[in-house]
């Protein structure tokens, strides 16, 4: 099926009219159950995110994700599947631990082990790519953009989402310590809870700023950047990524949209 294209402009206000203090409201309140309760939490940032990602795909095509592949990249568990599904949409995850992917006993069938920075997946194969969160956990997370882009047909886009160093949550769970460094808070956190911290500095959690992903997207050949947001915030808080060095403590999390070349 062709993929129709729409002014970048159209993209940024489709998923504008959703981003209300309200939401934002509703998942800080949410982030609280990752630990204690995470089906609950992943559950309600499943639905954010596929709603998130169907106004994104209107804006960019001026049509629906019904019938369209999704590929999801670090997919986890697959908490993500069935809000795909409700869509319409044909969802695929890939996801290298496969302690990860069976870790909420839920049906894995549509999931791929394999690594994010070598998809596999032909080229120009899926419709949409999708990254939520994972890039952080990435030694060479520009690696695995390019390949989003890679796997995306022309036309297509690639919606890649990650947790800045410098923001509240940058630290995931050793937070608010890492803003003091992170191995540092890794230190801390084991000495505290006696154990390791499951995101450990400089092994599976890394510095990423958002001035990075806006120089990767900007320049790469690869694609055409469509929007750049905070994922979280509400719409009249937006305007914080045009803010060199302010934004990386107050996006907290950035979302990258390309339309893939």
């Amino acid at each position: 099926m062709p993929i129709r294209r729409s002014a970048p402009r159209s993209v940024a206000a489709a998923v504008a009219r959703r981003a209300t203090l309200a939401r934002s409201v509703s998942l800080i309140r949410q982030f609280g159950y990752e630990q204690s309760d995470p089906a609950r939490f992943y559950g309600a940032l499943a639905d954010d995110t596929a709603r998130m990602v169907d106004d994104l795909w209107r804006g960019a095509t001026d049509t629906t994700l019904n019938g369209r592949t999704v590929l999801d990249v670090g997919g986890g568990p697959g908490y993500f599947a069935d809000a795909f599904a409700a869509a319409g949409a044909t969802y695929v995850s890939v996801e290298p631990d496969a302690g990860e992917m069976h870790a909420a006993g839920l049906d894995a069938r549509g999931s791929v082990r394999g690594s994010g920075t070598a998809l596999p997946f032909r080229t120009n194969s899926v419709d949409l790519c999708l990254s939520s969160n994972v890039a952080e956990h990435v030694a060479r997370p520009w690696d695995l953009a390019e390949e989003m882009l890679r796997v995306t047909r022309p036309g297509g886009i690639a919606v890649l989402s990650y947790t800045l160093w410098w923001g509240p949550f940058g630290g995931h769970e050793t937070g608010p310590w890492h803003v003091l460094g992170g191995e540092y808070a890794a230190r801390r956190y084991a000495r505290v809870h006696g154990r390791e911290p499951k995101n450990r500095f400089g092994t599976s959690l890394f510095p990423i700023r958002a001035s990075h992903g806006l120089r990767w997207a900007r320049t790469t050949s690869n694609g055409e950047l469509l929007a750049a947001f905070p994922r979280y915030h509400p719409r009249w808080a937006w305007w914080s990524v045009r803010v060199p060095l302010f934004r990386e403590a107050a996006v907290s999390n950035l979302v990258l949209v390309l339309r893939a070349r």
